[in-house]
Formats: C-alpha cells, structure tokens, sequence
C-alpha cells in the first residue's frame, strides 16, 4: 500500500511550526477520544479480508474519525491517508498520515505501549513526525528543527545514543510473527543471533525509545505508511536513520530498519540486505 502522493511540495518554515502545531491538536483530539476507552470493556472487531486476527476498535474509529473532521475543517485541500478510512487525495501537495492507534493489540490487552501516528506527507517525504501516548502523557515530535519529548514535567530534546557495535546493542521487534516469509525470518534471525539482547512488544513505542537513546535498533516487516512515516521525522531529527533492509529509502515495501548511528546501521543491512528478487 503506497501513499497517494503528488509531486514534492516544499513547506516553508513559517508552515512547519503552523502545522506542527496544528498536528498537537489532532493528537489532542484523538487522545480525547481513545482515552475513555482504554482499559474498558470495548468491543474488539476483526478487520475484514485480513487473514490473521487483525483488531479495530471504536476507539481506533473515533480517534481516526474527528482527526479527518479536523483536517477537512482546517486544511480542506490537504489530502488524508488513514489506516482505518483510507485515502483522500488533495490539492495541495500535503497528506496527513494517520494511524489512529499504533499498537492496537497492546491498546485491548491494557498494555500503554500504543500510540497515536500523525505525519505530514510533502510528496517525498514526511517532514513532520508525532507519536503520541494520551495515557502517560508523552508526545513525541519530530521536524527539520529539531525532535523533542513533551511530558507532564518538560520538554526534552531528544538523541539516539551512540552503538557502533550489534554485539552491544538492544534490538526490538513488535512481534518475530511480522516475519512472513522464510526469508524474512532468517534475515531477522541474523540479526537477532548478533544482538546483545532482543526484545519484542511496543509497536510505535520501541522507536520513540530508539530516539529517546534506550533502544539501538528496530528491525521489521510488513508495515504500512501509517505504521511508519510519523517516525521517521523523530528518529531522523534525533540523530539516527531510517531505511529499508537495503539501506535505501523503499519503506513501501514494509521491511524497515531503525538505527542510533550509521555504523550500526551499516552493520546491520549487511545481515538483512536482500538479494535480487527478494
């Protein structure tokens, strides 16, 4: 699934701060209405034409919902990519991508390793980036100024920490089932084998603490734009980098790799670069 992107459109630095700005409100307004949800009784449905059991929410339905009322009042010629509405292609240039709730198999097991993904699209690249977690008040914003964590207490600026080394470095997965295909795994295996220590959960949150300097990589497969764009601002701006398992820019094709510093960055694609008709 690709976005429906025009043409690159540049984005002015009066623009960013408006709507970096603007893109705190949609967290706000999605925070607003997941939170009543959150460890409640809430009926759980399953996505239709997905295979594996695929969880949706009213809350993941609200919370995608009034962030598009608030785009189309706001922004009527932005365009609008949303996991769980679709897509809806504007005049201006800019996508808002949105996925409502990150991590929704954590959301109904109680779990606060979930989030709200907001990026703004400029037709190459997402040059705005927030991951937010309504429930322990903690966003994450990523521009071309600067990342920084918001919090009940402050605000941080953020950095990834320095690893040049797998053998040192902390490794996460959301799950090692994300892995589809023999290959895949074994790819992932290989870096597993060479880690200091693997974890596994925190969707959107393992990448919030790669910028946050407390994880050194994030490895998977099978994600969509919504899973990742809103990331890649906050981990780029951190100091680390974001690429495909080639160490090029292909994140449509949902095989990412998240790294503190190019030299782990470097040693890792070595062990998940693919082969030709991979």
């Amino acid at each position: 699934m690709k976005l429906p992107v025009t043409k690159a459109r540049s984005v002015s630095r009066s623009e960013l701060y408006e709507l970096t700005e603007f893109a705190g409100q949609l967290a706000d307004a999605a925070g607003a209405a997941i939170l009543p949800y959150f460890r409640s009784s809430v009926e759980i449905d399953h996505k239709p034409g997905r295979g594996d059991f695929d969880p949706v929410t009213v809350a993941d339905i609200a919370a995608e919902t009034v962030m598009r009322e608030l785009i189309t009042q706001t922004y009527p010629e932005h365009g609008i990519f949303g996991e769980e509405f679709g897509s809806f292609t504007g005049t201006s240039g800019l996508t808002w991508v949105l996925d409502p709730i990150d991590g929704t198999r954590a959301f109904i097991s109680g779990i606060p390793l979930w989030g709200t993904l907001i990026a703004l699209h400029n037709g190459e690249q997402s040059v705005i980036g927030v991951a937010d977690q309504p429930y322990l008040q903690e966003r994450f914003i990523g521009n071309s100024l600067q990342a920084t964590l918001y919090t009940r207490s402050g605000e941080t600026r953020l950095h990834t920490r320095q690893c040049d080394k797998l053998s040192q470095a902390t490794l996460m997965a959301t799950s090692p089932d994300i892995f589809d295909t023999a290959h895949e795994k074994d790819k992932f295996e290989s870096v597993a084998a060479a880690a200091k220590m693997t974890r596994y959960g925190g969707d959107c949150y393992a990448y919030c603490m790669l910028a946050s300097g407390f994880v050194d990589v994030v490895v998977e497969a099978g994600l969509q734009p919504y899973d990742i764009q809103a990331l890649v601002p906050i981990i780029e701006n951190a100091g680390g980098y974001v690429t495909d398992w080639s160490g090029g820019n292909d994140l449509a094709s949902g095989r990412v790799v998240a790294a503190g510093c190019q030299a782990l960055l470097q040693e890792v694609i070595a062990l998940t670069g693919q082969s030709p008709g991979d």
